[in-house]
């Protein structure tokens, strides 16, 4: 009789349950420069990523698997060192979330798992834990203050990063202010703390941020609001960071301050433009950044002491759109990139990307010495 009572119970609550899926599949062709100083070789291959996500929820409870199956197809680029700088890009996590590479002659495959957290969350409350993205800062273009998913605006798709293996909780104070702790650990098990608390002010939304490691200190502050009845919204963000970095012969202890300043605008006509700059009171070296690659605050690690940077949007009509972002280094040789898109969305399900990250500048300068990459890409969802 208990077991049959259990039972009831047990599908009775799955009838009370939701589950979706999604699955997407994102395809490249991509024509490469190599990523090595110097170099006028040029790549053209294939990458190819399947991925699948499933979202479950039963009343205030949640669980999300994200995961992937990436392919890249070309043998002189597999084969190049090139690749094999990417192979050794992987997540700060006390696991892998990727299997090893499996090579064949003209192409290499993987399987990761992108992210996979389960929570509660009700008005008051969000509690969550396990492979997710934590969120800080208020920058488009870059975000000093996050230190735990930092997004690469250089890269062919910024907003994928690694996930962090964190147990995270948001107290909804009151409707005008929240309180945010996370505690993450990394892949040589020492564990990373974070902390925000954010306010929404009359006249512009304020938040504190603070994160702090090993190696790693950091004291955030964010302001994000509209400037009077103009239709601008501006924002600034600042980082005061002190690190603990490699060097060839030891390690050393930098401090130093990181902000940006920005605004965004949406016309009428659907053209829609972002500006920003960034200041870093201390710029590091080629040399210095492939040293600390492995570091917790890589995204921070710069070249120049100043940055601008303009991002623009336009719809033509209902399935066509352009952009681009155009960023200028001030270094004592001033460099440029350059990223042009035109998107066809055939439909909910169908979308076809052409693009290109054009690197322009003196030899030495943080752009200068990089070849040009252009890409199309097809996006289906099914």
């Amino acid at each position: 009789m208990r077991k049959i009572v259990l039972l009831l119970i047990l599908v009775s609550t799955a009838l009370f349950a939701e589950f979706e899926y999604r699955v997407d599949n994102t395809n490249f062709t991509i024509s490469q420069g190599s990523i090595e100083p110097n170099t006028d070789k040029t790549y053209v291959y294939n990458y190819d990523r399947l991925r699948f996500r499933g979202d479950y929820t039963e009343g205030n409870y949640f669980v999300t698997l994200i995961g992937d199956g990436v392919n890249y197809l070309g043998h002189d680029y597999v084969s190049s060192n090139d690749f094999n700088y990417v192979k050794e890009i992987k997540s700060d996590t006390p696991f892998s979330t990727q299997t090893n590479h499996h090579d064949y002659y003209e192409g290499s495959v993987y399987a990761k798992l992108y992210r996979l957290y389960s929570g509660y969350e009700d008005n008051k409350n969000r509690a969550v834990a396990g492979l997710q993205n934590i969120s800080m800062g208020v920058g488009r273009i870059w975000t000093p203050t996050n230190l735990f998913n930092p997004k690469n605006i250089y890269a062919l798709e910024p907003d994928e990063t690694f996930g962090v293996v964190a147990l995270s909780y948001t107290k909804h104070i009151n409707d005008t202010s929240h309180l945010s702790a996370v505690a993450s650990q990394n892949a040589d098990y020492t564990f990373k703390y974070g902390a925000r608390y954010k306010a929404f002010l009359d006249f512009a939304d304020f938040a504190i941020d603070a994160v702090s490691s090993d190696d790693t200190k950091m004291l955030g502050v964010e302001l994000e609001g509209n400037l009077g009845d103009t239709g601008v919204e501006v924002r600034s963000e600042g980082a005061y960071i002190k690190n603990t970095l490699k060097t060839l012969s030891d390690l050393d202890e930098k401090e130093f301050f990181q902000g940006i300043i920005g605004a965004d605008y949406g016309f009428v006509n659907g053209l829609t433009v972002i500006g920003e700059a960034l200041y870093s009171s201390e710029k590091f070296t080629r040399g210095e950044i492939l040293l600390n690659r492995d570091s917790e605050i890589l995204s921070n690690l710069v070249s120049s002491n100043f940055y601008t940077a303009i991002s623009a949007t336009y719809t033509f009509n209902i399935f066509l759109d352009g952009g681009l972002v155009y960023i200028e280094s001030f270094n004592d040789k001033n460099s440029r990139f350059v990223s042009p898109t035109l998107t066809y969305t055939m439909n909910d399900y169908n979308t076809f990307v052409l693009g290109a990250m054009i690197q322009n500048g003196p030899s030495t300068s943080d752009f200068g010495d990089y070849e040009n990459t252009y890409y199309f890409k097809y996006a289906l969802s099914f």
